[in-house]
Formats: structure tokens, C-alpha cells, sequence
């Protein structure tokens, strides 16, 4: 029987920090799939979330990586609270897994967390909104 399922928006949010770990090391696309036997194509299908990344290739990549499994889920949890059922939970996680998981959207945090000033942040809220309207 063949699996058909689909990938998630927690799926994107994996491949989003594996990217980022990555980059920070100063690692290629090729050379991590070098390292992991794949091609280079596969790695980067799992940072972009179209292909889930089992829970053994996870393990594998925590120890090319020097992090710990949790690395790929901080940020991400799932509440639940009396009166919250699970797929509401769920859908509110995913869909800050979905913002973070869009391109270039943890690129963006990372210089907007740089920036000191307060005005400076506020021009580029207004700069991101304005550019938003224009689509």
C-alpha cells in the first residue's frame, strides 16, 4: 500500500530550521546531501516542506548538525487548554508554522530582530505593508 500523505505546514517549519542551521554552519545543499547520501534536489525538498523528514534521517541530522531533535521544533507547540480541541490547537500552530515556513520570512525576522531602533522598525512595518497593498 502506498502512503499519500501530504506535507504540512510543520513539515515547512522543519525544513525552514534545518535551512537555517545549515546557513549558520556556512554548509552547502550539496555538501549536506553529500553527507547524507541524497541528492542534492532531496535536501532541498525537505527545507522547503515538501518532503517530511522521517524521525530516522531527523536523528541523522541532528548529529551532522550538532543540534538536539527539539532544535527542528522550537517555537512550535501545540497548546491545549480545557475547551481547546485538537484540531483547533493544531490550526493555530500551523498557521504561524505557515508564516515562518514562507520564503525568506525567517531571513526577515533575523535583520528585523538587528535593527535598534524603534522607528526604524516601525518604516519597515509600514515599508512590508505598503508593498503587501500593492499585490
Amino acid at each position: 500500500m502506498i502512503n499519500h500523505r501530504r506535507s504540512t505546514s510543520v513539515d515547512a517549519y522543519v525544513g525552514c530550521r534545518l535551512k537555517q542551521r545549515r546557513e549558520d554552519l556556512g554548509m552547502s545543499q550539496e555538501r549536506l546531501a553529500e553527507l547524507l547520501g541524497l541528492s542534492f534536489q532531496q535536501v532541498q525538498k525537505y527545507e522547503r516542506g515538501l518532503n517530511r523528514v522521517g524521525a530516522s534521517r531527523l536523528f541523522q541530522l541532528c548529529g551532522l548538525l550538532g543540534v538536539e531533535p527539539s532544535f527542528f521544533f522550537d517555537g512550535l507547540s501545540v497548546p491545549l487548554g480545557p475547551g481547546v480541541s485538537e484540531s483547533q490547537s493544531e490550526a493555530e500552530t500551523l498557521s504561524t508554522a505557515s508564516l515562518l515556513a514562507a520564503p525568506g520570512a525567517l531571513e526577515l525576522l533575523a535583520d528585523y530582530a538587528r535593527l535598534k531602533s524603534a522607528s526604524q522598525r516601525k518604516k519597515v512595518i509600514e515599508l512590508i505593508k505598503l508593498l503587501a497593498d500593492d499585490d
